[in-house]
């Protein structure tokens, strides 16, 4: 099988990042022994030339934004736009929001405020890869920014109150605003470290207090795992006679 491509696009906070493991180390503990990755850090303007080199390519979470104006975010939008049909995408959290928005979708500060802690979504429709079944999923998040509307080609998978837009797919690409490569202690971590500053107390007790419930981090796991393992598209012309 061909490598993932694991497109980092942020890092934890610098008083985390010695206590624990970046966010490419976290999905290769996702997909597991035997499963060959590739790093490529976007932020210093690496990016894989060939997606078709890949079985797939996972965008990881970030603390930018999709309309901010950083060097590096336009080239990985016309990446994810090229890569269609070549190889499988799978977006993580910002990966979620600017594969939406490469795609025809938008994508702004949500006026509800931080998401934090364990939310749970309703699964609203079935994928071939969604095995094993579940009627909803709660899965750490971490998240100010939404999809505030879906790119017309994307069938909605996962959804709440609080984040209508929390799953999304296509043929070739799938998509959650939640982090299911987040452990509990990190998520718990991340929301004491913003506890008073950025996230207000109140809504940090609720988190935490949240984070100590079950969470559905391995049916996820089992999700994306099934999609990158599927035979990744044809690339265009090959096998069509043209």
């Amino acid at each position: 099988m061909k490598p993932i491509a694991i497109l980092e696009t942020g890092k934890p906070p610098e008083a985390l990042k010695d206590a624990f493991d970046d966010y490419p180390a976290r999905f290769r503990a996702l997909l597991g022994e035997g499963v060959a990755t590739v790093r490529f850090d976007v932020q210093s303007g690496r990016l894989p030339n060939d997606p078709g080199e890949f079985q797939g390519a996972i965008v990881t979470g970030s603390a930018a934004g999709v309309y901010d104006d950083l060097p590096w975010i336009p080239p990985l939008i016309d990446w994810l736009r090229a890569a269609r049909g070549r190889t499988r995408l799978v977006g993580i959290c910002f990966g979620h929001q600017v594969m939406a928005h490469a795609f025809g979708g938008r994508v702004e500060k949500s006026d509800k405020g931080w998401g934090v802690g364990l939310h749970r979504y309703a699964v609203v429709a079935q994928e071939p890869w969604m095995f094993p079944r579940a009627a909803s999923i709660a899965i750490p998040v971490s998240h100010q920014d939404q999809v505030l509307v879906p790119p017309a080609d994307a069938r909605v998978i996962a959804t709440s109150d609080f984040t209508p837009f929390a799953g999304l797919a296509w043929d070739d690409a799938m998509s959650f605003q939640c982090h299911p490569e987040f452990q509990p202690d990190y998520a718990a971590a991340l929301v004491e470290s913003r506890r008073g500053t950025r996230i207000p107390e109140a809504l940090a007790d609720e988190a935490m207090a949240s984070l100590s419930r079950s969470n559905d981090r391995a049916v996820l796991t089992a999700w994306i795992r099934a999609f990158l393992m599927l035979t990744p598209p044809p690339v265009e012309g090959e096998g069509s006679g043209i």
